[in-house]
């Protein structure tokens, strides 16, 4: 995969401002907006630490910050804890389905209610949704690499994850529930969820996007072991280099995002 900006249609970096993870921070993106987003060329991307967002993928671009570590789940080793086999137990309840994105009343009303709640508990900004605006978000152009994990309690909707499966792990795009559901840990659930579904498929990662070792509410991610972090985020003319990590301890970033 060529690193060219002809073959972005869009490519971009945004103006410093204050990181939402880590108070004492400044925060920059790169986007890109590629001309072609396949399956194939999806995974090349999520293996240098880009993420994916509608129809752009990014990747942090802080100039004095590399704390932002991209990190997966090596899935043929993954064993859940006895933390989260617990987890596993409280939502037996709920009926897991997979299908393409979509929308409809039930999913901008559920999305309205996690952030609503999340403004309130973590004074989160108001990220009220609409129908055209979710629709633009997370349907676009229908990828072909793109999932969703419906998550229902006696036929409710309880619960969404937008993923992306491409041909060697999936990649937890974004996650939103019920703030009634919150008490039977459903992060937590979500996760082991799409980890089950990969090892059936035979899958070899689950990427969890970015983990700040600093921020205490990403410490959830790193309890997922065995995981690899990545070095750096670099570009697409370069080979990532991923390491295995202990929870307790992982590696520094030894070298500069590109």
């Amino acid at each position: 995969m060529p690193d060219d900006s002809s073959y972005d249609l869009i490519r971009f970096v945004t103006e410093p401002s204050p990181c939402p993870y880590l108070a004492s921070e400044s925060a920059q993106l790169e986007y890109r907006v590629p001309a072609t987003l396949d399956t194939r060329s999806l995974e090349q991307f999520i293996e240098r630490g880009w993420r994916r967002f509608g129809n752009y993928i990014f990747r942090p671009r802080c100039v004095a910050c590399r704390k932002c570590r991209p990190l997966r789940i090596v899935l043929g080793d993954f064993r859940p804890s006895k933390s989260q086999r617990r987890t596993l137990r409280r939502n037996e309840h709920v009926q897991i389905h997979v299908t393409r994105p979509s929308v409809t009343d039930e999913h901008v009303e559920l999305f309205n209610a996690y952030h609503r709640d999340m403004t309130d508990r973590r004074q989160w900004p108001d990220n009220a949704t609409s129908f055209q605006n979710y629709y633009e978000s997370f349907i676009g152009s229908q990828n072909e690499f793109a999932r969703e994990f419906q998550y229902r309690d006696d036929g409710r909707l309880i619960g969404v994850g937008i993923v992306d499966v491409m041909n060697k792990g999936l990649s937890s795009a974004y996650f939103y529930h019920d703030p009634a559901w919150r008490k039977l840990g459903p992060g937590t659930f979500s996760i082991l969820t799409e980890i089950e579904w990969g090892q059936a498929r035979s899958l070899q990662y689950s990427y969890l996007g970015y983990w700040i070792h600093e921020n205490q509410s990403m410490n959830y991610k790193a309890r997922f072991t065995p995981h690899e972090i990545l070095e750096a985020c670099v570009d697409s003319d370069e080979l990532p280099s991923w390491r295995k990590a202990a929870d307790e301890n992982p590696p520094k970033l030894t070298s500069q995002q590109s």
